[in-house]
């Protein structure tokens, strides 16, 4: 791991509440990610874990506070530039997968990178294809995969424009712990392959755990750094 931060959050507040009864989702939020970090956020529902990791990538805002992302502000910017931020710089994985039901496994796969109007390494995506097992599955439509492969179908996906970061809300929620495992060890498996920074929401301790750094949440709050 190097020293280089490459994500930052100072001072990030969200408030859900009123005037005279504020529910901050953020309060106050400061932290430094390092390039090639694997970071893991946990909490208990409703601590802000899934605000902050949006608020890091850019799919929602807060109401005051700053990110930057490799020492550049980016939280004044537009909406243009905050969209090919997104797409070029960040691997989004959701736990419930995403996937277009209209689309292949290759056309879902295929979509950041059409959308900006960008070539596809052929070489970069035959080698994440194999990573993950899904080489006779690129012609499959979602309602065809189970659970595990819709998930490696989103990785993949989340990974085929080259990001720096990758951002994952919970990753295995919708796994069995077979395929939970699987996902963690290939996301773990790029990181160090692709040289990529990875920042995991989870509930689940045995996979936060295998972090380089565990940041607690409760209440808005980063409550412990380990």
């Amino acid at each position: 791991m190097t020293e280089k931060i490459i994500l930052s959050a100072k001072n990030l507040k969200k408030d859900y509440g009123t005037k005279d009864n504020p529910l901050y989702a953020l309060n106050d939020v400061s932290m430094d990610i390092y390039k090639g970090e694997f970071i893991s956020i946990t909490g208990e529902s409703g601590s802000g874990k899934t605000t902050l990791l949006n608020v890091l990538g850019t799919i929602d805002t807060a109401d005051s506070g700053e990110v930057y992302f490799e020492d550049e502000l980016i939280t004044d910017k537009d909406d243009n530039y905050l969209s090919a931020y997104r797409r070029k710089e960040i691997g989004f994985i959701f736990q419930s997968y995403n996937l277009i039901p209209v689309l292949n496994v290759e056309e879902n796969i295929m979509l950041p990178v059409n959308l900006d109007s960008a070539t596809v390494d052929e070489e970069y995506y035959k080698e994440l294809l194999a990573m993950v097992g899904l080489e006779s599955k690129k012609y499959s439509f979602p309602h065809e995969l189970s659970g595990g492969q819709k998930q490696r179908v989103a990785f993949v996906r989340a990974l085929i424009h080259k990001p720096k970061i990758i951002l994952a809300d919970e990753p295995t929620g919708n796994l069995d712990s077979k395929n939970g495992k699987e996902i963690i060890t290939i996301l773990k498996n790029s990181i160090r392959k692709y040289e990529q920074t990875l920042v995991l929401v989870t509930h689940d301790g045995n996979i936060a755990c295998q972090a380089d750094r565990i940041f607690e949440m409760s209440d808005g709050c980063i409550i412990q750094k380990r």
